[in-house]
């Protein structure tokens, strides 16, 4: 707990850490899905949306494509889970297609996640270290009220997590060693790659992120410095 205390950048992930996705996405896509007559649950909907982020990815990870950013990603991979519920292109107007994409910069927060923010702020920097793109990190800010203090991450770094460069860089950025660095995150594999960087961890469970039936990260798989249930909880813990 000292270490953590003596840290001057909290980096946070994002999706399912700091804002509730799914059920944001849901809401969102309900109206498109009805105007196209699909026959599904706006929360599977969400989940198979989700399903496609990971394998997008690697082929930026892999080198199979050149790095582009997060909304370039979540918009092909609309179009190719409509394609898989056979939606034919032009069913849609454009203006329709890119208002749904964005839906990824309109996620509600966690009931905790502001109030728990705008504490810790009090004492440390913070921001997100995220995948997603910089315009995005400020769009989604704007519209849930996240206190950041600067954006880094994915956008800056040209790279996707858990690439050790998005931590590198990120700590780089704000002017910090590594070592003064903590990495927030609802998932173990995010804090495996930040503490190979050297980054303190939080792991916080966010155990319904995929809804009910959630099977991963409902535990610390690791000694993670801290364990938390909320970021209200981290601040109280950080005498913030």
């Amino acid at each position: 707990m000292t270490g953590i205390k003596d840290v001057g950048f909290l980096g946070f992930d994002v999706f399912g850490t700091v804002v509730d996705w799914r059920t944001s996405i849901a809401r969102q896509s309900a109206l498109y899905l009805q105007r196209l007559a699909l026959q599904i649950d706006p929360l599977d909907f969400a989940n198979e949306w989700r399903s496609l982020y990971q394998p997008s990815m690697q082929r930026v990870r892999s080198g199979e494509r050149p790095f582009v950013t997060l909304d370039v990603l979540n918009r092909e991979n609309l179009e190719a889970l409509l394609i898989q519920h056979g939606i034919e292109a032009g069913r849609l107007q454009e203006m329709d297609i890119a208002a749904w994409s964005a839906a990824w910069e309109k996620l509600d927060p966690w009931p905790d996640s502001v109030e728990g923010l705008t504490r810790l702020k009090r004492r440390f920097a913070i921001g997100p270290i995220s995948n997603g793109h910089i315009a995005g990190m400020m769009n989604l800010a704007r519209y849930g009220g996240l206190p950041w203090d600067v954006i880094t991450g994915a956008g800056l770094a040209r790279a996707y997590k858990p690439q050790p460069e998005v931590y590198l860089r990120s700590a780089e950025a704000v002017g910090l060693p590594a070592h003064r660095v903590a990495m927030v995150a609802a998932h173990n594999d995010d804090l495996v790659a930040a503490s190979a960087c050297g980054f303190h961890t939080v792991f916080i469970r966010r155990p319904t992120e995929y809804g009910p039936e959630q099977t991963t990260d409902l535990q610390p798989t690791q000694d993670w410095d801290v364990v938390v249930d909320s970021l209200s909880e981290l601040a109280s813990l950080l005498d913030c």
